[in-house]
């Protein structure tokens, strides 16, 4: 939703209500056959996972996409590695604010979430993106995970390079943070 926002390209939304399931329902698992949100459809296609869909996004809107095509894979290897290592900053997230874990458990994440931070805080060392001199799919996928740091406890004064990087995203037009970008019910976003 960032994506759409921040392109100002409009779209409508439905919401799936995972507080009572809804993802694990035969006509969601039709869409996804993951039970996982979000899901895309745009041009005749359903496409699923969050990186996909930027990706699919970047190369039909040409929004995001990087300048040159050595930008446009390497910001798609950004996304490649979010996956794999900032989605320990969701999982300590959802372990603080939504189930209870063995600390055992929050001791492995919380490390490996401090060095996914703390590398991409050494990648915007110098540099205003993590990808060439305008913003793309990595820093959209990567601040996608990123912008609950607070929720797990993460105080994110501790990288000031990434701190300076959320206020570069948050001051371009379109932005919004999550809980204010998705709707409680279904509608059409027309950006303003």
């Amino acid at each position: 939703m960032l994506y759409l926002s921040l392109a100002r390209l409009p779209f409508s939304f439905r919401t799936v209500n995972l507080k009572h399931g809804v993802q694990k329902a035969p006509e969601h698992l039709a869409r996804n056959r993951y039970g996982q949100v979000p899901v895309l459809r745009h041009r005749g296609l359903t496409i699923v996972q969050s990186n996909v869909i930027l990706d699919h996004l970047a190369r039909s809107t040409g929004h995001f996409e990087g300048r040159t095509e050595q930008e446009c894979w390497t910001a798609r290897e950004w996304l490649s590695w979010e996956a794999d290592a900032i989605t320990n900053v969701a999982k300590v997230r959802h372990y603080s604010r939504f189930r209870s874990v063995d600390p055992a458990v929050m001791a492995y994440f919380r490390p490996l979430a401090e060095a996914a931070i703390g590398f991409v805080d050494q990648a915007l060392a110098g540099r205003d993106w993590l990808v060439g001199e305008a913003p793309t799919i990595a820093d959209i996928g990567c601040w996608g995970r990123m912008v609950f740091m607070a929720e797990g406890g993460f105080d994110i004064a501790r990288w000031p390079n990434v701190e300076a990087w959320s206020r570069r995203l948050a001051a371009m037009p379109g932005f919004a943070l999550p809980y204010d970008l998705i709707p409680k019910r279904d509608q059409e976003i027309v950006p303003a």
